[in-house]
């Protein structure tokens, strides 16, 4: 493969750049360092908080951007790419649904910050590695400010216990299975793909000058957003069969090896 005309560099977090331990190798930041004085973009994309991000990514956040909440919100350098949120007049309705599913767990994600209810601490312990901001209210449905998508938990599988009960939505919202225990419902525009998008317009970067790594069904529009998309080993089927490459595991250094190439 010919990497030369490469100018841009995004990957997932969970499942990709972060290995089981949700934790970012130490060759990573120094092939980050590589690829700035090449002059080369690196993104960072994630159904995770924005905070949630910066703080897996110390002393480099700055110089990136980064993609959070599935592409429902962008930032770069303190200035604001993309905010597409989620439409409030469904937001009672989705609710209202999954309050009907046992063993699930809602939370509102705003650009800030992240408010649940009072649930076990089993799931709170969770939700701490993903969202490093979180305020618990007495519901949810009484809150009225701006969200960028309500992300849905469930211990046990998310594809098999969330899905199926607000696939409903589709034809409202983006629903996406973003992770074997999480779904995501979203504006419309609001996934990686139509972010990803933004920036490379705002850059004057093309998809075949992109490489994008990813693993779970929330990289997929991302993932056809460039000429050289990878599938982590650990991926989900449906990445497998979109991407055109593949790559080792995220316990393999699987985007670090790539990476290696590219340089």
């Amino acid at each position: 493969m010919d990497f030369s005309n490469v100018r841009m560099v995004v990957t997932d977090m969970d499942g990709t750049l972060l290995n089981s331990s949700h934790q970012v190798s130490d060759r990573f930041f120094e092939l980050f360092e590589a690829l700035s004085a090449r002059g080369i973009l690196f993104v960072a994309a994630s159904g995770r908080q924005y905070q949630s991000i910066v703080d897996k990514l110390p002393g480099i956040s700055e110089r990136m951007v980064i993609i959070a909440e599935n592409g429902g919100f962008a930032k770069q350098k303190g200035e604001e790419l993309v905010s597409t949120p989620l439409p409030h007049t469904v937001r009672t309705e989705v609710l209202e649904t999954l309050n009907k599913v046992e063993g699930t767990y809602p939370v509102l994600c705003s650009k800030d910050n992240a408010y649940v209810t009072g649930y076990s601490e089993d799931f709170l312990r969770t939700l701490r590695e993903y969202y490093t901001e979180f305020q618990v209210l007495e519901d949810l449905y009484s809150f009225e400010g701006e969200i960028m998508k309500i992300a849905v938990y469930h211990f046990e599988s998310s594809e098999r216990f969330i899905y199926p009960k607000v696939r409903q939505f589709e034809d409202q919202l983006k629903v996406k299975v973003s992770g074997a225990n999480w779904v995501d419902l979203s504006h419309k525009d609001a996934h990686k793909g139509y972010a990803l998008e933004i920036v490379q317009e705002r850059f004057g970067i093309g998809p075949e000058q992109t490489m994008v790594f990813g693993d779970y069904n929330n990289d997929l529009e991302m993932l056809g957003r460039a000429e050289f998309s990878f599938a982590m080993a650990n991926a989900h089927p449906d990445v497998m069969r979109t991407a055109r490459y593949k790559t080792s595991s995220n316990d393999d250094l699987g985007v670090e090896r790539i990476l290696e190439k590219l340089l």
